[in-house]
């Protein structure tokens, strides 16, 4: 399984998890049954709020989940629309939340949970 992780900066599996996914500098993505970790620099980190394509962020890499700290509902549907699960990051660091992760312990995030702009509501840092 692939994992992809919104974060600030490329520390492999002690990165921390960043607060928003269309304006993550970077995400690292974790392939459970490789045991590999990789890095991919946000390609689409410029975009007009609102108009985040969350599979041109990650560089069209197959990813089966998205663990971050917030999403906005567009980012959210697209990714959904691909078959690719989003998840709450609850812990600091990718190696926590990996963890939280393999015990089902990270809750899924759905249009409920979204960032309906950055006037407040979000509960998450930008």
């Amino acid at each position: 399984m692939k994992i992809c992780f919104a974060v600030s900066k490329d520390e492999g599996i002690e990165s921390t998890v960043f607060g928003h996914f269309g304006s993550a500098p970077a995400f690292v993505v974790v392939d459970t049954d490789k045991d590999d970790v990789s890095a991919i620099v946000n390609r689409d980190v410029n975009h007009v709020h609102g108009a985040c394509n969350p599979i041109q962020a990650i560089g069209g890499t197959k990813v089966d989940a998205v663990v971050v700290g917030g999403i906005g509902a567009g980012a959210l549907t697209r990714l959904n629309a691909e078959g690719i699960k989003v998840f709450k990051a609850v812990q600091d660091t990718i190696k926590d939340n990996l963890a939280l992760f393999h015990q089902d312990k990270l809750p899924e995030l759905t249009m409920i949970h979204t960032c309906a702009g950055h006037a407040g509501g979000c509960g998450h840092s930008h």
